[in-house]
């Protein structure tokens, strides 16, 4: 049996009053949720940021190491090439192995640099790796604290919340898929969540504009369905706007 408009407009009524409970509960969490999900992002990013500057460190370390190695190879070269110079026989061979023991020199002067400049770099590094774990407990503590916050929260309502969407979903089936549809995307327009709306004091109780006096006249009529000009709401008059879902 077909529902008359009368029918369709409880319906929405009921189906919208139920959803506002549940915006309601959802609105004493605030904006814990989000805070949570950022604090994660957060978090997920510093330790990310802190496993990159602890495998650039240990690559410096690493760099340090080999360039210990390369100067104590060049020292023992230089005391080589020393102890050539004793049995050089001519200016030629004097020359080129002078010229071996300037290269080392020059390769032990380069190493002590790079090694320097690697020092540094792991003092600035180490400095901004302690900040970045520093900010990471931080932020755990505070996550902490917030998920807790939240968890209890929600224990106290999400009994009630449950119970409400059961109730939403069954409500559903009381409602044409069409009419259903439209009132779904309203919801999603609206940052309250009202897209099923009353007159109230000759207005629309979603957008607060004036409505005519003969469109009030149809409403209460109930014999079809009706939108707000200005926001596109459904509208009931007041009398199936006291009823509780």
């Amino acid at each position: 049996m077909e529902q008359t408009v009368e029918q369709k407009l409880k319906a929405l009524w009921a189906w919208q009053s139920i959803h506002t409970k549940v915006d309601k509960i959802r609105q004493v969490r605030g904006e814990l949720p989000i805070e949570v999900a950022d604090l994660e992002d957060e978090i997920a990013g510093l330790e990310t940021r802190n496993e990159k500057i602890r495998s650039e460190l240990d690559e410096l370390e690493d760099s340090i190491v080999s360039r210990k190695n390369m100067i104590k190879d060049a020292q023992a070269a230089i005391k080589k090439y020393e102890a050539q110079l004793n049995e050089v026989k001519n200016n030629r061979e004097y020359d080129a192995i002078t010229k071996e023991i300037e290269l080392q020199g020059l390769e032990i002067q380069v190493c002590e640099k790079r090694i320097r400049e690697a020092e540094y770099e792991i003092n600035n590094k180490t400095e901004l790796y302690e900040t970045t774990e520093g900010n990471v407990n931080y932020s755990k503590g505070e996550l902490d604290v917030k998920k807790q916050e939240l968890e209890n929260i929600t224990s106290e309502t999400q009994k009630e919340e449950d119970g409400l969407l059961k109730q939403a979903e069954a409500s559903e089936s009381n409602i044409e898929e069409r009419l259903l549809k439209v009132s779904n995307k309203l919801r999603n327009s609206f940052r309250n969540g009202l897209a099923i709306v009353s007159i109230d004091r000759d207005a629309c109780s979603g957008c607060h504009n004036k409505i005519p006096a003969q469109m009030q006249s149809e409403i209460r009529q109930r014999k079809k369905i009706l939108v707000c000009e200005h926001c596109g709401r459904i509208l009931v008059d007041e009398e199936i706007a006291s009823e509780e879902a």
